[in-house]
């Protein structure tokens, strides 16, 4: 068993998740003036976007869907154990840090600085502070601030789903225990 606990995996993200909330509702700037998301931007290649500037409707609706997302799953860790992380989070684990995974590797393959599914006209990287990274479909989710955040979330949501993965056999052995010892 880890040191950390599944439990505190799941809180720890929550509360980023709620901290998120609040900075896009109140100041996106600060969130995109992070050096973790300039450093994961530049090394990868992920063009900057100028639509963390000022509070906007979209980062509004953003807010409040982290908020909710946060909330509820702060909420969820009230569950009985057995049920929260063997029936809850067991399947939910999994499919978040593949959902992750999948728009991580969008934004950074569709990228300027990718060769794979840009036209050859734009395969260079352009270091203009105006480009969303491209127009058309999903042209909005290649920027810093958003491969950054997937970039937690994948590897958030993968050591839970390992943890996860370790604690299972503790809580099904703890609940065998249990059992034997109401029915004697």
């Amino acid at each position: 068993m880890g040191l950390i606990t599944a439990n505190t995996i799941i809180t720890s993200v929550s509360l980023f998740h709620l901290t998120l909330a609040f900075f896009f509702l109140t100041n996106p700037k600060t969130v995109d003036d992070q050096a973790l998301v300039f450093f994961l931007g530049e090394s990868m290649g992920v063009p900057y976007a100028r639509g963390f500037d000022t509070p906007s409707a979209p980062l509004g609706l953003l807010s409040a869907v982290l908020a909710l997302l946060g909330i509820s799953d702060l909420v969820s860790l009230s569950m009985p154990e057995e049920i929260g992380m063997i029936y809850y989070w067991g399947p939910q684990a999994p499919l978040r840090s593949l959902f992750s995974t999948a728009l991580l590797l969008y934004t950074f393959l569709s990228g300027p600085s990718s060769s794979i599914f840009t036209p050859p006209s734009t395969r260079h990287f352009s270091r203009d502070p105006t480009s969303m990274g491209g127009t058309g479909s999903g042209g909005a989710l290649r920027n810093r601030v958003f491969f950054t955040f997937m970039f937690f979330e994948t590897i958030s949501w993968f050591w839970v789903w390992v943890t996860l993965r370790e604690e299972r056999n503790a809580l099904i052995d703890k609940l065998k225990k249990t059992r034997q010892a109401q029915r004697d």
